[in-house]
């Protein structure tokens, strides 16, 4: 190789080296601004909460000291933390725990018991019951809630917890998501299990649940955060505190008459924290099963 070869092979690196330290300064700068899109109105709300006047929230907003606060207090969350009186928010906060522990729970079951069936069952016509099932997915959660709030009306179900539960618990799509998962596991794992005489619920429970814990953290986040955002339904089913969520909670600090502004963000904080704490709970898994998905595809 020639001496002038060599400077032209080093200016040629030097500006791959260039090129390839400014396309990552561009990518951080990307990944930067979209978190601080993302981040920003969380962190204005939790800001917003810790003020104390709420005509102030409403005069800051749209400029910067939306993001500051010179006082912090947190007399905005002792004040809806109560279980009792005007604003018994720790009752409704507490009601939705329940709402969304039993929802999630059972609907784990139920699910990936059909998911199981479908996928390995002896069913017949298995293919066009799946074929159903997609089908319902298809069909508007708010074409059926007239005719479901008749039936539970005349079951007697209304405010009380469980019409809240019962008809949220069996989803077409998260049916569809564990058939999926269970269909692509080896064949010889149940086939070598029915040979040492296991039934076909002990093969579900000993063998394929324990193995589907991607599936069940995606089904528990989706299906949680389902559960925890319903407000149409709690509407029209509840009547009394008794079992009403937290969503139709925070919705009775925007009256007609005024907004309590502050009240209302220190609910929302309050509001984030259980499904965030259900998030992060089952992130690992909830993430491997997206890339798993992805790289299979």
């Amino acid at each position: 190789m020639s001496d002038l070869a060599i400077p032209t092979l080093q200016t040629e690196a030097k500006r791959e080296r260039s090129a390839i330290g400014s396309l990552r300064l561009v990518r951080t700068a990307c990944i930067l601004v979209i978190a601080l899109v993302i981040v920003s109105p969380l962190f204005m709300l939790l800001i917003a909460s810790l003020k104390d006047d709420r005509f102030q929230i409403l005069a800051d907003m749209g400029s910067f000291r939306a993001f500051w606060v010179s006082n912090p207090t947190l007399s905005n969350f002792a004040e809806v933390s109560n279980f009792s009186g005007e604003l018994a928010f720790g009752r409704y906060l507490l009601n939705s725990l329940v709402i969304l522990g039993c929802t999630v729970g059972a609907g784990l079951i139920v699910n990936s018991m059909a998911g199981f069936v479908l996928a390995w069952g002896t069913l017949r016509g298995r293919a066009l019951v799946l074929s159903l099932v997609i089908a319902l997915y298809v069909i508007p959660q708010e074409s059926i809630i007239m005719p479901l709030v008749i039936m539970v009306s005349r079951a007697g179900m209304t405010d009380t917890f469980a019409v809240q539960i019962v008809p949220w618990v069996a989803s077409p799509l998260y049916i569809f998501l564990f058939y999926q998962f269970f269909a692509q596991l080896p064949k010889e794992l149940f086939e070598a299990a029915e040979m040492d005489g296991a039934s076909v619920f002990r093969i579900y429970r000993s063998i394929f649940l324990p193995l589907s814990l991607p599936a069940l953290a995606t089904v528990s986040i989706l299906m949680g955060i389902e559960s925890w955002n319903q407000y149409l339904w709690p509407i029209l089913v509840t009547q009394t505190d008794y079992a009403r969520p937290i969503a139709v909670a925070i919705a009775t600090f925007f009256g007609q008459d005024s907004i309590y502004w502050d009240r209302a963000m220190a609910a929302s904080v309050l509001m984030m924290i259980p499904i965030l704490a259900l998030y992060l709970a089952f992130q690992r898994w909830f993430v491997s099963s997206f890339i798993g998905s992805a790289v299979k595809g």
